[in-house]
């Protein structure tokens, strides 16, 4: 008879593990026995996984135009916003740039409700630099107006040569060398990179926010089999 000692390994005999450790899925805190996903690398059950797939935002034309108009929105308070702080203090500064950008992208977040893409961030980048370079038209008027009142006295005939070219050719003008202004800036070197730098970190705020939520989903995973002691 072959004497057995309690607590001493049998070699001869496999011994299968009884304590396997059991996932937990991330939005129920429930054990999951069987298959399970991965969504953005954490672990769900095959319920919770299918619940976010069905309400995670979703691409459309609808959800497009939305974003388009809210960020249209958000360009116009970002232009009005970079016009009055220019003409309020006199400082013309590319800092107000960054706010626009965090403006109109999170405008075109909220009104696509999360989603993006490459086309949510293009419209964003466009629509903040046309906020930016276009807020240069209104204060170059503002800036002529005021020059023109100082020089009233000494020159009565500037004013009427002005007249002859066309409104709708004048505000066509304007607006070329408005969205030109960050790049004619560069007459002054210094400070026309300092500018180009604050305006390029702005269109990145823009850029970021509507680049939409990704949520990347894989499975069905089967959880390994308990090994071989």
């Amino acid at each position: 008879m072959e004497a057995k000692s309690e607590g001493v390994p049998q070699f001869a005999t496999a011994e299968y593990a009884t304590n396997q450790a059991t996932l937990t899925c991330a939005a129920c805190r429930q054990a999951i026995d069987g298959p399970y996903y991965q969504v953005n690398r954490a672990q769900f059950c095959p319920a919770c996984a299918q619940k976010i797939q069905a309400h995670s935002p979703k691409d459309s034309h609808a959800a497009f135009v939305r974003a388009l108009l809210f960020g249209v929105g958000g360009a116009l308070i970002g232009f009005a916003l970079y016009v009055v702080f220019a003409l309020t203090t006199g400082l013309v500064i590319g800092w107000v740039s960054l706010a626009v950008g965090f403006i109109v992208g999170k405008a075109m977040s909220l009104g696509s409700r999360g989603v993006g893409g490459r086309r949510y961030q293009v419209a964003a980048v466009l629509l903040t630099y046309l906020a930016v370079s276009l807020s240069a038209v209104p204060i170059a008027i503002h800036q002529i107006r005021q020059h023109r009142q100082a020089q009233a006295q000494s020159s009565a005939t500037a004013p009427q040569a002005r007249e002859h070219m066309s409104v709708a050719r004048a505000v066509g003008m304007l607006a070329l060398l408005g969205i030109a202004s960050p790049l004619l800036d560069l007459q002054d070197p210094i400070h026309g990179i300092i500018g180009l730098v604050i305006l390029f970190v702005g269109l990145r705020f823009a850029w970021r926010f509507t680049a939409g939520r990704t949520i990347e989903v894989s499975g069905p995973h089967t959880p390994a089999p308990a090994g071989v002691i």
